[in-house]
């Protein structure tokens, strides 16, 4: 199996950065187009990203404003059964260390490769959000 992991740190208190990763509204500020759906532990939480890619994901873990992680239950095949999280942790004034994760790929394949750059660049656009109040309209999100 193969993993991605990328750890940061953001000029914003844990409870901001929670927001973006467990709310539907928050993933659809660097992340998704759109997404619906309850954020509790066993809700389902549906990531619309195009009409051809509309996934699902059930929420398996959700302690504010510590830890989220979904499982993707509908999704392409190498996502399917991978865990996508974060865990946040107070850091400095006002900042959080953000450890964010993808788990649980079959492989190491042309597909994980352009996922470790894809989450490094959407990542960026949470950050930048976060601490300069930028907005990235979803089809610009991967060019800057």
């Amino acid at each position: 199996m193969a993993d991605i992991i990328h750890e940061f740190t953001v000029k914003a208190k844990p409870e901001s950065v929670f927001q973006l990763f467990a709310t539907p509204g928050g993933l659809e500020k660097w992340w998704t187009k759109t997404s619906t759906g309850e954020n509790t532990e066993g809700g389902q939480i549906r990531l619309h990203f195009s009409p051809e890619f509309e996934w699902d994901a059930r929420v398996i873990r959700n302690q504010p404003p510590v830890f989220f992680e979904l499982q993707m239950i509908q999704a392409h095949p190498d996502w399917l059964g991978t865990k996508v999280g974060c865990e946040l942790s107070p850091d400095a004034k006002n900042s959080t260390r953000v450890r964010f994760y993808h788990t649980g790929w079959p492989e190491r394949n042309e597909h994980w490769r352009v996922s470790c750059f894809c989450w490094a660049m959407y990542l960026r656009v949470l950050r930048r959000y976060l601490e300069y109040g930028e907005t990235v309209e979803y089809e610009k999100r991967l060019e800057v």
